[in-house]
C-alpha cells in the first residue's frame, strides 16, 4: 500500500490528507452509480464524482465523471436530472452547487488521490499549483488516483526513477511499477511553447511565473531582478547589474535633492522644495532656479559664473569686460576687465598716494586692511592688503585651503576678491595656499547631488577605472590595479585586463562550469537556470538539462516527453510507447500506465480486454468497467431494493427551439424560394408578351419566318462574316415599313401643305385692294382684303381646336356655312388626299370678338362672289403651272404701270 504523509509540495500543493477525509466510506454500501446512459444498483465504495438527489426520488445517484443532458437515459437518472427539487453533493475536487443542464461532471484542474482502489474511500484533492514546485516532494499514500484533463503528474516511484502519469489509475497494484511513491511536480500540457523552470502552466494556456520573473515563458528577469532566482537589486540602487546572468551590483545609487526635482540647474533642493543656489548664481527670466550669473557676476566659457574685477558693477559673459563701474572708478584704458579707481586728493588738489586717502588739506593712512582707499575704515578699502580679500565691501583673511573667512568662496590673488567655485562645487579649495596661488588650482571639494567628484572636479559620471562608493554616492573611486573596471567596490571587477575574463566579480582565464563566456564583454556570464551547461545565456541554448527538468529537445530543458512517450534516462532521450499504450514507465507492452484502446483496461502493467459484465463499458477516463465499480449481490449486505427505472429508457416530447442559426437560415430559405417565384412569374410574363408580339408581327407580315433555311443560312453569315442576304432578308415594303401613326402623320402634314398653299393663293387673287402695311400709289379698293380670310382661317385653326377641318361636305355645299360641329373624320386614302379645310369657310367672317359669324344679309360683297366662283378651282395641283390669262385693259387709256392681278402674265 502507498503511503501519503501530510507534507505539501512546498507551498504550491495543498495537503493532501487522509487523518481528516472529505468523503468516508467505512464499508460498501448499497447505491446507484450512473454515467452518460447507464446505471448500475449495487454495493460501491466510489467516492469519485457528485451525488445528485431530489425530494420524492427513489433513491440518490453517484454521478461519475462526463455530460448529462436533459434526455440522457435512463428515466431514473432523467428525472433526478429534470426534478425542480435537485441537489448535488460533490466528491473532493468536484465542484457545483446547482443543476444546470447540461451538466459536465469533472474534476477540477489537479490531482485527487484515494484511499481505496477503484477510486473509494476517503478522498483528497491538490489543486493545480499556480507557481513552481521546486524540488520538494510529497510520500503518496493511495491506492488510487484521478488526474483531471490536459494535466501531468511527476511522481519518483523509488530514489531514480521519475514516472510521469497522464491518466488517472484505478489500482496502483495493476502497475508495473513498485517501490515508494512520492509527488515531486504537476503541471498544466496546455501551455504552447512551454513554460520554463521559473514559471508553470495554468489550465488557462498561459504562464505563471515566479516573483521577479517575466516573459512568455517566464525565461526572464523582471528590470531591476538578478541572478538564477531573480532577486531585487540592492536597496538605494538605481541601476544594478541586473539579469538572469547579472550579479546584482550596485552601478548607481539613488539620489535625493537633485537640481532637476524642484526646477534648479546650479543649486540644492530641499526638503521643503525650495533650491538653494550656488554663488553667483540666480533665477532666469524663464523662472528656473539658479539658471544664470547674478549681477556682479559673468559666466565663463565652462559654465562657471565668476565676478567681476574691483569697481565693475556689471560686465559682458564669456570675456568679462566691464560694462559699468562703479561710482568712483573709471574704465582701464588698456584693459577693458578694469576698472581703475579715482585718485583721491586733498583740498588744495594735491594727489595722495596709496595707502592714504584725502581728507581735507592733508592725506590721511588707510586702514591696516587696505591696500588702497577713500575713507579711514576697512570697509573704505579699494584693494585689501596682502593676505586680505575684497568681500561685500570689506576684506577678509583666507585659511590654508585659500577658502575665504566665513564664506565658502575662494580667495583669487589676482582679483583681490573672494570668488565663487564653479557651477557644480558646493565647496573647494586650493591645497598649500599662498599669495602666490591661483585659482586655476582650485579643486572641489564636494558636488551637487546628481554629480560626482572626481579628482577635484565635479562630473556627470565617474570615467572609467572608478566607480561610485556605497558610503559616498558622491564620489568617484578608483578600481583596484586588478581590474579595468569595477563596480561596488574596488575588487570587484566586471572587466579584467591583460584578456583575463570576469567571473562574477573575479578575474579568470576560463569560465567555470554553469557559465559561458563572452567575447564582446569579456565575461563569463551564467547559463539559464534551466540548463546545465550553456552556449548562451538564453534559456532555449541548453547542452545539458538537471534532473528535474531531464528532456532536451531543440536547445531546451523540459520536464517531460510527449504523452505516447517516456523518458529513457541510458540515452537521455525520449522513446515511444507500446502501441497499446497511451502512456508508459518504460518500453514493452508490459509498462503501460493506460490503455490507448477505450475497450482495455490495465492488468499487470498491460493492456487486456475489458470483459465487462453486462451492457456496460469503460468509463473514458477513469479506466475501468461500470460494473467493477459496483457488485450487484454481497453475502454480508441486505438485499438491495427494488428501484424502478433502472434500464427504461426515457421519452421526452419536448419541442425543440430554434436557434438563431436555424432561424437565420429558415429566413434566407423564404427569401430565396420567394425571389424564386418572382423571377419564374417575370421569366413566364416575359414570354407572354414575346409570344404575343410574334402573333401580331405575324398578324401584320412584320416578321419573317426564322425556319431551318433561314437558321442555316444565318450560321454561315456569322461563319464567314458576310453581310445579311436579301433572299434570307427580303426588305420591307413600304407598307410593312410605316406604322399606321406614321402614315396618319404624313397625310396631316400634306393636307396642312395643301391648306397653307390655298390660303396663299387666295391672298394673290385680289388686285383690288392690299394690306395695310403695303404702300402703293393705286387708290384704295373697294373690294374686302382676302388677308383678312387667311387672318379668319388661322384664328379658327388656333381658337377652335375642338373643331376639325376636312374636305367639302354636304351641309357647307348647301349652306355655304361651317358646321357647328366637329367635322366627322374622313377614311384615309392612299392616293392624294382632298383638303380636309371646307371651302365653305371663306363665306365666313369675324366677328369683333374673332367668332365666326354668317352674313345675315344675304348679300355678298362683288369680291366674295368672285372668290366663291373660283373656290373649286381652288383644289389644285401646285406642281403644274397654270394657264395664265392675257392681260387686258381695264379702261385705262395709257398703261404706265404693269398690273398686280397674279392672273395676267
Amino acid at each position: 500500500m502507498l503511503q501519503l504523509s501530510s507534507l505539501p509540495i512546498g507551498s504550491m500543493l495543498s495537503c493532501l490528507l487522509l487523518s481528516s477525509p472529505i468523503n468516508l466510506v467505512a464499508a460498501a454500501t448499497s447505491n446507484v452509480v450512473c454515467v452518460a446512459g447507464q446505471c448500475l444498483e449495487g454495493f460501491s465504495n466510489t467516492t469519485i464524482g457528485m451525488t445528485i438527489s431530489a425530494s420524492g426520488a427513489q433513491t440518490s445517484a453517484l454521478l461519475l465523471p462526463g455530460q448529462y443532458t436533459a434526455t440522457t437515459n435512463p428515466e431514473l437518472l432523467h428525472n433526478l436530472l429534470t426534478s425542480s427539487s435537485a441537489s448535488l453533493s460533490p466528491s473532493s475536487g468536484f465542484n457545483s452547487s446547482t443543476v444546470s443542464l447540461p451538466l459536465t461532471v469533472a474534476l477540477e484542474p489537479g490531482l485527487a488521490i484515494y484511499s481505496e482502489s477503484l477510486y473509494g474511500g476517503s478522498a483528497g484533492f491538490s489543486a493545480l499549483p499556480t507557481t513552481p514546485v521546486g524540488n520538494t516532494s510529497t510520500p503518496l499514500t493511495a491506492q488510487s488516483l484521478a488526474l483531471s484533463s490536459n494535466v501531468w503528474a511527476a511522481i519518483n516511484v523509488g530514489s531514480t526513477n521519475r514516472v510521469i502519469f497522464w491518466n488517472s489509475v484505478p489500482d496502483f497494484s495493476q502497475l508495473a511499477v513498485s517501490g515508494s511513491l512520492s509527488l515531486v511536480d504537476m503541471e498544466s500540457s496546455a501551455c504552447e511553447p512551454a513554460c520554463s523552470g521559473n514559471g508553470i502552466c495554468t489550465s488557462s494556456g498561459t504562464c505563471s511565473c515566479e516573483s521577479g520573473f517575466t516573459g512568455p515563458s517566464c525565461e526572464s528577469c523582471e528590470s531591476g531582478f538578478f541572478g538564477s532566482s531573480c532577486q531585487a537589486c540592492p536597496a538605494g540602487c538605481s541601476d544594478c547589474d541586473d539579469g538572469i546572468s547579472g550579479t546584482g551590483t550596485c552601478l548607481a545609487f539613488n539620489i535625493t535633492g537633485t537640481p532637476s526635482t524642484c526646477n534648479c540647474i546650479n543649486g540644492e533642493c530641499g526638503s521643503n522644495g525650495q533650491c538653494s543656489c550656488n554663488a553667483g548664481w540666480t533665477t532666469a527670466s524663464n523662472g528656473t532656479a539658479c539658471a544664470q550669473c547674478e549681477s556682479g557676476f559673468f559666466l565663463t566659457s565652462t559654465g562657471d559664473c565668476k565676478i567681476c574685477a574691483i569697481g565693475c558693477s556689471a560686465c559682458a559673459d564669456l570675456t568679462g569686460e566691464c560694462q559699468t563701474c562703479k561710482s568712483g572708478f573709471t574704465q582701464d584704458a588698456n584693459d577693458k576687465t578694469l576698472c581703475d579707481a579715482e585718485p583721491t586728493s586733498t583740498s588744495s588738489g594735491t594727489v595722495c598716494p596709496d595707502g592714504s586717502f584725502g581728507s581735507g588739506g592733508t592725506c590721511s593712512t588707510c586702514s591696516p586692511s587696505c591696500q588702497t582707499c577713500n575713507g579711514p575704515t576697512s570697509n573704505d578699502c579699494i584693494i585689501c592688503a596682502s593676505g586680505s580679500y575684497a568681500f561685500n565691501g570689506s576684506c577678509v583673511t583666507a585659511n590654508s585651503g585659500g577658502v575665504c573667512a566665513g564664506t565658502g568662496l575662494i580667495a583669487d590673488n589676482n582679483k583681490k576678491e573672494c570668488d565663487a567655485c564653479g557651477a557644480k562645487c558646493t565647496s573647494c579649495e586650493i591645497p598649500g595656499f599662498t599669495t602666490a596661488s591661483t585659482v586655476n588650482q582650485l579643486q572641489c571639494t564636494a558636488c551637487l547631488p546628481g554629480s560626482f567628484l572626481s579628482n577635484g572636479t565635479c562630473a556627470e559620471s565617474c570615467p572609467a577605472g572608478t566607480f561610485v562608493s556605497s558610503q559616498n554616492s558622491s564620489t568617484c573611486t578608483s578600481c583596484s590595479s586588478s581590474c579595468s573596471t569595477c563596480a561596488g567596490s574596488s575588487t570587484f571587477c566586471l572587466t579584467c585586463p591583460n584578456g583575463q575574463l570576469a567571473s562574477n566579480g573575479q578575474c579568470v582565464s576560463v569560465c567555470p562550469p554553469n557559465t559561458v563566456s563572452s567575447n564582446s564583454t569579456k565575461t563569463c556570464l551564467s547559463c539559464h537556470p534551466d540548463c546545465v551547461t550553456c552556449s548562451g545565456t538564453s534559456f532555449d541554448q541548453c547542452l545539458s538539462c538537471p534532473p528535474d527538468r531531464p528532456v532536451l529537445s531543440e536547445g531546451r530543458c523540459f520536464p517531460t516527453c510527449a504523452q505516447s512517450q517516456f523518458f529513457d534516462s541510458t540515452s537521455r532521450s525520449c522513446q515511444a510507447c507500446d502501441s497499446s499504450c497511451s502512456s508508459c514507465s518504460d518500453s514493452g507492452a508490459s509498462n503501460c500506465l493506460a490503455c490507448s484502446s477505450s475497450s482495455q483496461v490495465l492488468h499487470g502493467g498491460s493492456c487486456v480486454s475489458a470483459n465487462c459484465n453486462g451492457t456496460s463499458s469503460v468509463i473514458p477516463g477513469l479506466g475501468v468497467c461500470l460494473s467493477d465499480l459496483v457488485q450487484v449481490t454481497s453475502s454480508t449486505a441486505a438485499p438491495l431494493p427494488s428501484i424502478s427505472g433502472l434500464t427504461q429508457p426515457t421519452i421526452v416530447q419536448t419541442s425543440k427551439r430554434l436557434q438563431w442559426w436555424e432561424i437565420l437560415l429558415m429566413a434566407l430559405g423564404c427569401a430565396f424560394i420567394f425571389l424564386a417565384v418572382v423571377w419564374c412569374w417575370r421569366r413566364r410574363a416575359r414570354k407572354q408578351r414575346a409570344k404575343q408580339t410574334k402573333a401580331f408581327a405575324q398578324a401584320k407580315k412584320l416578321d419573317q419566318s426564322t425556319n431551318w433555311r433561314w437558321r442555316l443560312v444565318r450560321f454561315g453569315e456569322k461563319l464567314f462574316g458576310h453581310r445579311a442576304s436579301k433572299r434570307a432578308y427580303p426588305e420591307p415594303t413600304p407598307a410593312l415599313e410605316d406604322s399606321e401613326a406614321i402614315k396618319l402623320m404624313k397625310m396631316r402634314n400634306a393636307e396642312e401643305a395643301r391648306h397653307h398653299q390655298e390660303v396663299e393663293k387666295m391672298m394673290l387673287i385680289s388686285d383690288y385692294q392690299y394690306a395695310s402695311d403695303k404702300r402703293s400709289s393705286h387708290s384704295p379698293s373697294v373690294l374686302p382684303s382676302l388677308y383678312d380670310v387667311g387672318r379668319s382661317r388661322q384664328h379658327l385653326k388656333v381658337d377652335s381646336p375642338n373643331h376639325h377641318l376636312s374636305g367639302p361636305s354636304l351641309y357647307s355645299q348647301v349652306t355655304g356655312l361651317p358646321r357647328n360641329g366637329p367635322e366627322p373624320r374622313q377614311p384615309v386614302k392612299k392616293d392624294l388626299l382632298g383638303s380636309r379645310f371646307s371651302a365653305s369657310s371663306l363665306n365666313s367672317s369675324l366677328r369683333s370678338d374673332g367668332s365666326r359669324s354668317r352674313d345675315l344679309t344675304g348679300h355678298h360683297t362683288p369680291a366674295e362672289q368672285y372668290a366663291m366662283s373660283v373656290k373649286s378651282d381652288l383644289l389644285i395641283d401646285t406642281s403644274v403651272q397654270p394657264d395664265w390669262i392675257q392681260p387686258t385693259h381695264t379702261g385705262a387709256t395709257v398703261v404706265t404701270v404693269s398690273s398686280k392681278n397674279p392672273f395676267r402674265k
